[in-house]
């Protein structure tokens, strides 16, 4: 499984590192982004509460 963030949604809240650090950081410019392209295995939950937690919904996982 693959992640992304959509930039131009992101505000910037930080709850998907906080939720899933191993998949997701924040950026300098404030917003966050995927640190890895393929989800591992055992991420795989915590991205998926990421991306259904996102305020905005900027995160893709497929």
């Amino acid at each position: 499984m693959k992640a992304s963030v959509d930039k131009q949604m992101c505000i910037g809240c930080e709850l998907c590192p906080g939720v899933c650090p191993e998949v997701f950081a924040m950026g300098d410019d404030g917003l966050a982004y995927a640190i890895v392209e393929t989800v591992p295995a055992d991420a795989l939950d915590g991205a998926k509460e990421a991306a259904e937690s996102c305020p905005v919904d900027a995160i893709r996982l497929g």
